[in-house]
């Protein structure tokens, strides 16, 4: 525990080394809130695409990189002395405390299930907290930045949790394909509305979220696994055509489909 604390502890020293003024870094001391926020993004995504990899090394190194985001605003914020990395760890720590009282509290030991709905109530109690007495809506706290699928489901789950819901995935298939049946309609009588597509195509994606949910599946888990799915049948066609002499932007269609069949053919025998 004291190594930890002491790892930690440096840190910290060396941020707070990096943001001095005098003889911090010059890009690390002009850097603000605004400024960092997309590379804190971007190292949400490299832990995500370590974590699908398997190699434990570079999840430990990623999340390195995301403890030092937090780490970059902590200390920011104590400079213009409006809250501390100790402040940030007390919250979520009382926030987890708070939000496990079958653990922390008296309450008797529960399933997953009733944990889910007592998280969700105790959630609700704190919007309720943080309204100031206005009405409160349960999306209230659904993060407006998130990447679309993400908060689609978010989104999602919640009404769900109040039974704003499919019944089941026939359901949602069926809404599928009337989405798909209008998204045609589209297509047929004003092609070139490209606001009337957008909103068609969002509606197609919004229910392809639901489907997923209802399926007890991540959508952007699922849509990760099919892009990386797309690349490896893709990099086949491309060394297939290397092979072949035949450069990529010279291959007709035709050639690349039945390259695209084989790709996978090959991943199903286990080539």
């Amino acid at each position: 525990m004291q190594q930890k604390h002491t790892q930690l502890a440096r840190l910290l020293e060396i941020m707070e080394r990096l943001r001095d003024p005098e003889t911090g870094c010059p890009w690390d001391i002009k850097q603000t809130f605004e400024t960092i926020a997309p590379y804190t993004i971007e190292e949400a995504y490299e832990v995500s695409e370590a974590i699908a990899s398997g190699d434990r090394d570079k999840i430990c190194n990623e999340l390195g990189d995301l403890l030092l985001q937090v780490v970059f605003y902590a200390q920011m914020a104590t400079e213009e002395d409006s809250f501390t990395f100790e402040d940030v760890a007390k919250q979520v720590s009382d926030k987890m405390v708070r939000r496990h009282p079958h653990v922390f509290g008296s309450l008797p030991a529960i399933d997953e299930q009733l944990v889910k709905q007592n998280w969700e109530a105790i959630k609700k109690a704190e919007r309720a907290d943080a309204s100031n007495g206005q009405t409160a809506s349960i999306l209230d706290d659904i993060t407006s930045t998130l990447p679309a699928m993400v908060r689609a489901t978010k989104l999602q789950k919640r009404a769900a949790s109040v039974g704003f819901d499919w019944p089941d995935m026939k359901a949602v298939i069926k809404k599928m394909y009337e989405e798909l049946d209008e998204l045609d309609q589209v297509l047929t009588d004003t092609p070139q509305d490209k606001e009337r597509l957008q909103d068609e195509i969002g509606d197609i994606l919004f229910v392809a979220s639901n489907l997923a949910r209802k399926a007890g599946l991540d959508p952007e888990t699922a849509l990760l696994g099919c892009n990386r799915k797309f690349e490896r049948r893709f990099h086949y066609i491309e060394e297939r055509l290397n092979n072949q002499n035949c450069r990529l932007e010279d291959a007709s269609l035709e050639q690349m489909e039945a390259l695209w069949k084989e790709a996978k053919k090959s991943y199903f025998s286990g080539k």
